[in-house]
């Protein structure tokens, strides 16, 4: 479990840092469409916002090297450099669908990994307490059985001290008996004889 809150918390950190990069570029993207379309191109190209999405452009394999050129001369404010701002704003547009629908799937992977990380976490948690209790339970059974043991080991020498004792007492009672029964044959002999 630990190796997996590892690589989990490893991913998380990783989707952590392309959200926010995706929406910072996101935000740049929409700042830009939104000072183009109000015919303000020169006042975005003053922004923070600019430098963003001049990388982005760069960076940017979602796009075709026309497209590509047309933004960077843009942003890079060109001299001689005219296209229509439909043009760049229809290219802007485009790229912040593409990269709305990348952050979008990266969201749902996450949240997919999230819930799979917590069901592996849950099952994982169920064994680990149906394994301790099986731990448990057998350390139980050896803690009884260890008495059992215990106790006959003790019955068992009872029993073999009474078994000596026994034969103690047999034999005495042999050597009693035949003493005995000594006597009674010279007392009956002697009786017969008195007789």
């Amino acid at each position: 479990m630990e190796e997996a809150t590892a690589v989990r918390e490893k991913e998380a950190a990783a989707f952590a840092a392309e959200k926010a990069e995706d929406d910072a570029n996101i935000a740049a993207m929409q700042k830009a469409i939104t000072a183009i379309s109000n015919g303000m191109s020169g006042g975005f190209l003053q922004t923070r916002a600019a430098p963003v999405l001049r990388s982005l452009v760069q960076r940017s394999d979602d796009m075709d090297d026309a497209d590509r050129q047309t933004l960077l001369s843009f942003l890079g404010g060109a001299a001689g450099y005219a296209p229509a701002s439909g043009q760049i704003v229809g290219i802007l547009k485009q790229l912040h669908e593409t990269m709305s629908k990348s952050l979008a799937d990266a969201t749902a992977d996450e949240e997919a990994a999230v819930k799979s990380f917590k069901e592996l976490i849950a099952a994982k948690t169920k064994e680990v307490e149906a394994l301790t209790a099986a731990v448990e339970a057998k350390t139980t059974l050896i803690g009884e059985l260890g008495v059992k043991l215990v106790q006959m080991k003790e019955d068992l020498d009872d029993t073999q001290k009474g078994l000596l004792a026994d034969k103690k007492f047999l034999k005495e009672l042999e050597t009693s008996c035949a003493t005995k029964t000594q006597e009674w044959e010279e007392r009956s002999k002697t009786r017969a004889e008195e007789l």
